[in-house]
């Protein structure tokens, strides 16, 4: 696509509803050693309706399919430039790419809708959509290699995409899914490489756009809440990356005394972490639990798509985080299958 100096069309406009309309991003291994050590801190919480022990996100281990090379003219130097978004020069200008209607309502039908995008106000993301270039991949294109340095953001419209660290395959993703955040981030090489496993559909964003509009307030949120995921006991076992994937796709919610944050019979679309505060949990109009901070709920409504078990209300002022049904399938992963294996109701006889 040709690079444009005019502004685009200002009759545009995106719809963006990350968590119960389209995907987000996923923990992709493609910048990640994985944790897999298991939770041995012995601190459970007390909250919530059925626990789980954190146990990592497990890699599997396959052999590397000799690849296309998709990257032979990138640059293979590491920049020691600071990660410091007000360090940006002021006459900094996006790339403007002249996008077709039907491009553009792809993007709104999928890449939009990814996590990292969803978070911007409409300038912000109207910036971002069209500095985004197509990148339609062949089958077995090596689209990042390991220990290169990061040159674009990859959101994948379509198709399917294997991580591999040392030759060894860590995890695959696909429709809605993105990687390649943190070399730009951090101005660090590539921690792995990304195979496609089919023909793919991507969207880049380039360097210095992620950056300036996507880093900022990415930065700000993780740091917001890196602090206190680390004293969930639920979620001791995850590595700072996938703590900071986690906080990318939450957000925080307030409740008054006698409020209540979910009600028995009702329709689950969050999953909770109790931030500050306390809470009971009523069934039946009945107090069956008492909820503090670190505790968690709203697990089974959205494990088994099946109404609100309880009703927790607010007992103080109250503040949690929140976790929308899409990112609670996909960033909490392997951890799902834990947790219905922890699941009360099946104990109870």
């Amino acid at each position: 696509m040709a690079s444009e100096d005019t502004a685009p069309n200002e009759s545009v406009s995106f719809s963006v509803d990350p968590f119960s309309k389209g995907p987000g991003s996923i923990p992709e291994h493609s910048e990640v050693q994985t944790d897999t050590s298991p939770n041995t801190s012995g601190n459970q919480p007390s909250g919530g309706f059925g626990f789980f022990k954190g146990s990592g996100f497990g890699a599997t281990i396959a052999n590397q399919v000799p690849p296309r090379n998709f990257n032979a003219n990138r640059r293979t130097s590491v920049s020691a430039e600071a990660l410091n978004p007000n360090d940006f020069k002021d006459d900094w200008k996006p790339p403007v790419h002249q996008l077709t209607q039907q491009q553009l309502q792809r993007l709104n039908d999928s890449a939009v809708k990814n996590f990292l995008f969803a978070q911007l106000d409409p300038e912000s993301l109207r910036t971002v959509i069209f500095a985004l270039e197509e990148k339609r991949v062949p089958k077995d294109t090596e689209i990042i290699k390991q220990g290169d340095q990061g040159d674009y953001f990859y959101v994948v419209e379509k198709g399917t995409v294997n991580y591999y660290v040392n030759n060894k395959e860590v995890n695959t993703s696909s429709d809605g899914s993105s990687f390649g955040e943190l070399a730009l981030m951090y101005n660090a090489p590539r921690a792995a490489t990304v195979i496609a496993k089919t023909d793919c559909i991507l969207w880049a964003l380039d360097r210095m756009t992620f950056r300036r509009i996507l880093l900022e307030r990415t930065s700000k949120k993780r740091s917001l809440y890196d602090s206190f995921l680390k004293e969930v006991p639920v979620l001791k076992s995850l590595s700072s990356y996938e703590r900071s994937k986690l906080a990318d796709a939450l957000n925080t919610e307030s409740y008054q005394i006698g409020q209540n944050v979910v009600t028995q019979g009702a329709e689950g679309e969050n999953f909770y972490f109790i931030e500050d505060g306390d809470a009971d949990v009523i069934k039946d109009d009945k107090v069956v639990q008492h909820l503090r901070k670190g505790d968690y709920f709203g697990e089974l409504a959205l494990l088994y798509d099946s109404p609100r078990q309880a009703t927790v209300k607010a007992t103080t002022l109250l503040k949690v985080v929140t976790l929308g049904k899409s990112g609670f399938q996909r960033l909490l992963g392997p951890a799902v299958d834990v947790l219905k294996l922890q699941d009360p109701t099946k104990h109870s006889n």
